[in-house]
């Protein structure tokens, strides 16, 4: 099995964690939701000596999207994303850029589908369709590193906010019992916002659960 060292860095104006999933063996780096801040995440990327292989967003919102073009292009990499989120990724509206005072669209070359399973950077990923904070949310679960990416759909002791547009609260609370809460308890849950935490602790512990 290939090792996963998972790397955090909060970045942006409301403290976004960004993560770089790296591959033990060979230094090929998955960059997940790389929201700001471009310029600090290439400075990393060049002293650990890292080799980015892909993009991966949970979501368009721009506080997770933001820097993404800016590192594809300097490292030549693809952006992925889930297919449902297209609408909003490219419409301002709706992936909130205008908190920043911009009218912005992402790009994202790569679309997948809910339950499609890719290979990168030498991870096995499953991507698992969680809407709810948008509509096109999705979660990544590297099955054998016990390793999944929310995004903004679920926190420690909590669950991401549904009041932005096309946000449902009986969506997102359907989506992690249905496809989160089946996943066994030893996997560490990495959040796009605050703590670390796993599937078996939120079980136990979310009040929203």
């Amino acid at each position: 099995m290939v090792q996963m060292r998972v790397e955090q860095y909060v970045v942006g104006p409301v403290q976004t964690n960004c993560y770089f999933a790296v591959n033990e063996e060979n230094g090929e780096t998955l960059i997940v939701d790389p929201g700001a801040s471009a310029g600090k995440l290439a400075k990393i990327i060049g002293e650990e000596k890292l080799k980015p292989v892909a993009i991966l967003l949970t979501h368009g919102h721009f506080d997770h999207a933001g820097a993404a073009e800016e590192l594809a292009k300097q490292f030549d990499i693809k952006i992925y994303a889930l297919e449902k989120e297209r609408e909003t990724l490219e419409n301002p509206d709706l992936n909130l850029s205008g908190w920043e005072g911009k009218t912005l669209s992402y790009h994202v070359d790569c679309y997948l589908k809910d339950e499609e399973e890719i290979d990168l950077a030498g991870f096995h990923i499953r991507v698992l369709h969680t809407p709810g904070h948008t509509v096109g949310g999705c979660c990544y679960f590297f099955s054998y590193q016990n390793v999944l990416f929310v995004g903004d759909t679920l926190f420690a002791q909590s669950v991401g906010r549904t009041d932005f547009p096309r946000g449902s609260m009986a969506d997102l609370v359907r989506s992690i019992r249905e496809k989160l809460m089946t996943l066994p308890d030893d996997v560490t849950v990495y959040p796009g916002h605050n703590e670390i935490t796993t599937i078996g602790t939120e079980r136990m512990y979310n009040p929203y659960l």
